[in-house]
Parts: structure tokens; sequence; C-alpha cells
């Protein structure tokens, strides 16, 4: 199964790169038509020297494979469909807002309810919690591996899995993580989120930024938790 059923369809995320310039968006638009996707969301990455990325979010029948699903829209003049890959995330369900009232009504379970949700909200596969001290495993996404053991190659990485700062990195395999220092937390050490996405593409520096803005909003809501 591609992605998550909604209605007739299933629920998959394309990530195109095309030209910058009037009309190609309905071109793409009337693409997926033809083969019965249902349009729901298309959010805007970046826009650069005439050219943009948007990842759509549609609905899809399934009757052809994701490979001919990237084929058909590709037939676009210069358009590249970078990745199709299933997501969860509902549009228009606000699940960033649905997290931080989670959060807000009970701040002592504030690690549990940002690593299950986490995943989700990008599209992503799973998710843990680390030790910024040594990487150990804290917590897990319920499809998170059960213990974490980096492959050798990946051992002069890790210190980019637990940076200071916000950061994305693609890995052997491929496999694509988004870190982000987890804010304090009650009864925790210094902990990193880390978030894995196998089937898509590499975290775009938007969706690392919408991460890093989402730790600030909840350690807002954890500190006033706390205090009240």
């Amino acid at each position: 199964m591609l992605g998550r059923k909604r209605g007739n369809g299933m629920l998959l995320r394309l990530r195109v790169s095309l030209p910058d310039r009037p009309g190609v968006l309905g071109q793409v638009a009337r693409a997926f038509g033809v083969m019965g996707a249902d349009i729901l969301q298309v959010t805007v990455l970046e826009r650069d020297s005439g050219r943009a990325i948007d990842d759509f979010t549609v609905s899809w029948s399934g009757v052809l494979s994701a490979e001919e699903l990237r084929e058909r829209v590709s037939v676009v003049p210069g358009t590249r469909v970078e990745a199709a890959w299933r997501t969860r995330e509902v549009p228009g369900a606000n699940p960033d807002y649905d997290l931080l009232g989670h959060v807000a009504a009970d701040p002592g379970r504030a690690l549990p309810t940002l690593v299950d949700a986490v995943p989700d909200l990008v599209s992503a596969d799973w998710a843990v919690a680390v030790s910024a001290a040594d990487g150990a495993l804290v917590h897990g996404s319920w499809q998170a591996p059960e213990t974490l053991s980096w492959p050798e190659a990946w051992a002069d990485r890790g210190t980019e899995l637990t940076a200071i700062r916000s950061s994305a990195v693609t890995l052997d395999g491929p496999l694509h993580v988004l870190s982000v220092p987890l804010p304090p937390l009650p009864g925790e050490n210094i902990l990193h989120l880390v978030v894995a996405r196998i089937q898509g593409p590499a975290f775009h520096r938007v969706e690392l930024d919408r991460m890093t803005r989402l730790m600030e909003l909840v350690e807002v809501v954890v500190r006033a938790g706390v205090r009240a």
C-alpha cells in the first residue's frame, strides 16, 4: 500500500520540479486529473532561477503504479517528478495545532506525544528521541526500530545527528534523516529528535524550518504547563 486511504483513493505525495512560468502548474494539474488523481494540497518549497519545487498531495485510485504516475506527470515539458511516496498527513487537518494541544493538556507526556506524532507531520516513516550525550535511544514511534545500530560507514556522521543546531542529512541506503534539538522536557536529559524518511526524498529546508519552529512552540507550551 502506498498511502492512507481517503474515500475511494489513497494519499500520495509527489515532489515535482517544474518551470516557474504561467500555465505550467495548470498543465501539471491536468496531467493529474487525466490519471484520476485529485489534488488536495500544493505546498511551495522553493522558487529560484526560473524553476519551482512543489509538493503535491493527491488522492489517488491506485490504478497506475507509482512509477507510471511519475512518468505521466513528467510528460509536461520541463517537469520532473523527484519522488512519489505515501503520506499520512491529511490536508486541512492542522496536525501541528493538534500536537500542541495534546502537549498542553499533558506536559508530562510531551516526549512520547512528540515522537509518536512527528512522522505524520512531515510524511516520514519513523522518529526517535536520542540522548545528545551518547545517541542512545530514549523513545521511538511505533514504526521505529527497537534499537539503533548505525552502520560503521555512518559512524563519522554521528555528530550531525546530534548537532547543536537542526540539520538534515542523507545517509547510505538511502536513509534521509532530520535532526532537531528537543526543548527541555520534564524529567528528561538533553535530547534530540531524529526523524527518518526511507521511501521519499531528502528533507527540504522548508521541512527542517517547520520542525525547528514547532519545537520552539513546544518549549513555550511545556514551560507554561509546568508553571501552571
